[in-house]
């Protein structure tokens, strides 16, 4: 059996990461294919050498641009590969441009599917990604649901049960691995001169906030003023593009601390660290559940329901006024949380189930 994992932004190679590390321990051949969707493979480097994984053995390169030109792009080049080395299986995770193309670029050739992180909707076709997970789902051929909420929503669709397994999220087995050597290599809050549980984090780069500027106008006058009303300085490690749209649309904040981005075991340590974690992302409303971290989603909509459900996380929008209100719950409702994403153990599952799919 041959596996191809496919990865094109950071936040899959950290959900893969367990997914590779099971490959490995069971001496299963697979390569790992990256897109360089967001990042050169140079950048991504440190990611590799941090959670000591293999080197990818073939990297495409593609870099950012429109969603159509990068689709088209990383379906060409992953077709490519996929025709010359002709694996059993790809593995893709999650909802970006690099997933979609590369699941498509296989279903062309009659290679089978693993989309790791099946079934999330936000029910939003605005969102680039929404349109890109539900097409992933509906060309796989294992579809692993990180809980039995996401395989619910499969069945809805109409997908076939026999081709569903709920193995949990990814994410935990992430977490779970990556803490410890986080508190072993990082010093992020010491360089910051940060106290645990003495500041908030901030997280921002969704398309639909940062391009149009009252949202992230009013996005910023909200942090501004948790962070006055509760004493607290908001940290924001920002991206290069949300950074640039700062500057375009001449917006500043006068009570975060923006800072560079961080490596993955420097903002695990900023997450497991926070007081409240207010974000735009999916991966970190996920986090910040399994940590035990109070969330703020600056989204109207999300495709992680079950933060919601449990209190770990609460929908605010983008407005100033309700962006405070959520804090001041979040801060007044504590951790007492379950962690609804499994046990840790979805790696392991997965692979397991790939064996025995492949080996019949």
């Amino acid at each position: 059996m041959t596996v191809t994992v496919v990865i094109g932004t950071r936040p899959e190679i950290i959900k893969m990461a367990p997914v590779i590390r099971e490959l490995e321990s069971r001496n299963v051949n697979f390569f790992i294919l990256h897109t360089g969707q967001h990042y050169s493979y140079e950048l991504d480097r440190v990611f590799f050498e941090q959670l000591r994984l293999p080197q990818a053995k073939y990297n495409l390169e593609v870099g950012s641009g429109p969603h159509s030109a990068q689709t088209a792009k990383i379906l060409a080049g992953a077709g490519q590969v996929l025709e010359m080395e002709r694996p059993d299986v790809i593995l893709v995770e999650g909802d970006t441009n690099s997933v979609l193309a590369a699941a498509l670029a296989a279903s062309k050739l009659n290679i089978k599917v693993g989309h790791v992180e099946s079934g999330l909707r936000s029910y939003d076709r605005r969102m680039p990604e929404e349109v890109n997970r539900i097409l992933t789902d509906h060309c796989s051929d294992y579809l692993f649901a990180p809980t039995e909420k996401a395989k619910a929503t499969l069945l809805l669709e109409g997908l076939s049960e026999d081709r569903i397994f709920v193995t949990g999220n990814t994410v935990v087995d992430a977490v779970y691995q990556n803490l410890e050597i986080s508190r072993e290599l990082s010093n992020t809050l010491n360089v910051l001169q940060l106290r645990p549980k003495e500041y908030l984090l901030v997280t921002l780069h969704r398309q639909e906030n940062i391009e149009n500027p009252e949202r992230f106008a009013s996005i910023l006058k909200g942090l501004d003023t948790v962070s006055s009303e509760f004493q607290l300085p908001a940290i924001y490690p920002i991206h290069p593009h949300s950074r640039r749209k700062m500057q375009d649309f001449h917006l500043e904040a006068r009570n975060i601390l923006i800072i560079d981005p961080v490596d993955f075991l420097g903002f695990l340590q900023l997450e497991s660290n926070a007081r409240l974690i207010l974000t735009d992302s999916g991966g970190v409303q996920e986090e910040s559940c399994v940590l035990g971290v109070p969330c703020v989603t600056l989204r109207d909509n999300t495709e992680r329901p079950e933060t919601l459900e449990v209190n770990a996380n609460i929908l605010a929008g983008t407005t100033a006024q309700r962006i405070l209100e959520c804090a001041r719950i979040m801060l007044g409702r504590g951790n007492s949380w379950s962690n609804p994403f499994g046990d840790g153990k979805a790696g392991e599952r997965i692979v397991s189930i790939i064996r025995g799919a492949v080996h019949g």
